[in-house]
């Protein structure tokens, strides 16, 4: 319902290949860590966006999405629940072209919010398991 398989393909595909990872560190034991490298492995640019705005897989870090100086495509949000709406909301406004809210980020009101927008999203979800599935 939050992720049908053209939604997920056309992010994954066609949305760009510019990845803010929203939570992101070097704490190698999240899965921020491992999912951004996955990303990196299929030819996405990974940006960390963490409020300690360390340098992770060699892309420099962000404290915030709007400190980002470039265009975002993709937005992939792995913070909790009750604090991915504003992240969404801030995707928006970055003029980001999809939202991802990784498995355990649920928020509908946020959902429906970003599509309103008229961003593509996907939510409940993890891009490095979508990503190999695609052929």
């Amino acid at each position: 319902m939050y992720g049908d398989p053209e939604t997920i393909r056309r992010i994954l595909t066609e949305s760009g290949d510019t990845w803010a990872v929203v939570g992101l560190s070097n704490n190698e034991s999240r899965a921020a860590y491992g999912v951004a490298a996955v990303l990196q492995r299929f030819g996405k640019r990974v940006v960390p966006v963490h409020p300690k705005a360390e340098t992770v897989h060699g892309e420099r870090g962000y404290a915030s999405l709007a400190e980002v100086p470039f265009p975002v495509d993709v937005v992939d949000v792995f913070v909790n629940s009750e604090l991915a709406g504003a992240v969404a909301d801030q995707a928006v406004e970055a003029g980001a072209k999809a939202v991802w809210f990784q498995l355990g980020v649920v928020d509908v009101e946020a959902y429906a919010r970003t599509r309103e927008a008229g961003l593509d999203m996907v939510m409940d979800r993890c891009p490095a398991i979508e990503i190999p599935r695609l052929g």
